[in-house]
Formats: structure tokens, C-alpha cells, sequence
């Protein structure tokens, strides 16, 4: 971009949403690479769309990185390499051990990239908006075009609560009742 262009208040407000939407789109990716690819696919986006027709500028790049994202995780998944997994942030917090750091990012980073894995590229972006963004359900079935879950079955419980029935076996001596 310009010098002309930072003054460009569609630029600007591109600009004040570029984090975000990069967090975004790592989150649903798994990769910085991809996720920056798809920022700069969106200010592209943005650059040919008429601006003063979007009511809300910040829904419309959501929405269209979440899209694009979705895109390139339905194009990774016709080539996938099963057993890879996308690369982890580590980030040091000032009041605890970096080894503790290192311990929590790998057991809670590689738990998280295994619950995504599970989940199809709608509900992982619904995951990723919802529950680390807290988008409404509402407002993800509208950007991504369909209907949103039932309050109930959420992506983050539908691996434990309602997935399908575990069966049990009976106990020893209870003769199966």
C-alpha cells in the first residue's frame, strides 16, 4: 500500500481489522502463511468491491475470510497428508515458568488442532468464530449460509455430547442388566 492509500479510509479501517483477521484465519488454518494469504486476498477483495455499499465492514471481511479460509481448507482436504500437523504459536506470559508455557501450549495447542481435525471446514469455522472469537451461532449461520446448531449440540460438545452413543459394556457380575 501507498502512502495515498493509508489515508484511504477503507484502507484504514482494513487496516484496524487486519489482526483480527488474521487470528481468524490461522485459527481455522493452522498455518501463518495461509492465513496472511488469506488477509491480503481480502484487501484485494475489498479493493474492487464499492465500499459505501457495505454496511458493516467489519461482518463483510469476517465473512469473507472466513469464506476463503473455508475454501482453502475444502482445497487441503482433496490433497491432504494425513498425520501433519499445522505449526503452533507459543506465546510467554510474565508470570509463569517459560518450560510451563512450553508444557500448556503443546498439550492444550495439540488437544485443540485434534478437536478441528474432527470437525468439518463449517464447523470449524463456526468453532473458531464462536467459541474463540464469541461470534453468536446467529451471526455465523448468516455469514456462512446456513442454519445455525441447535444451542444444545454446539462443534466444541458435539465430540462429547453428541456424538454418537458410546457403547457400554456390563460390568462383571451383572450378568448385562
Amino acid at each position: 500500500m501507498t502512502d495515498d492509500d493509508r489515508t484511504n479510509p477503507v484502507t484504514e479501517a482494513f487496516e484496524a481489522q487486519r489482526d483480527r483477521l488474521r487470528a481468524i484465519a490461522y485459527r481455522v488454518l493452522g498455518s501463518h502463511a495461509d492465513a496472511e494469504g488469506v488477509g491480503q486476498e481480502a484487501w484485494l477483495r475489498l479493493s474492487r468491491q464499492d465500499a459505501e455499499t457495505i454496511a458493516n465492514l467489519a461482518g463483510w471481511l469476517t465473512t469473507v475470510v472466513g469464506r476463503l479460509s473455508l475454501d482453502l481448507l475444502h482445497a487441503r482436504r482433496t490433497e491432504t497428508h494425513h498425520g501433519e500437523l499445522p505449526e503452533l504459536v507459543v506465546t510467554a506470559a510474565d508470570d509463569a515458568a517459560p518450560e510451563d508455557d512450553v508444557a500448556l501450549a503443546d498439550s492444550v495447542g495439540l488437544a485443540l488442532l485434534v478437536v478441528l481435525e474432527s470437525l468439518r471446514p463449517g464447523e470449524r469455522l463456526a468453532f473458531v468464530l464462536h467459541d474463540l472469537f464469541a461470534v453468536p451461532f446467529d451471526e455465523i449461520a448468516g455469514s456462512s449460509a446456513s442454519r445455525p446448531p441447535p444451542p444444545r449440540c454446539s462443534p466444541a460438545a458435539r465430540a462429547g455430547r453428541c456424538g454418537p452413543a458410546v457403547s457400554r459394556r456390563p460390568r462383571a457380575g451383572s450378568n448385562g442388566r
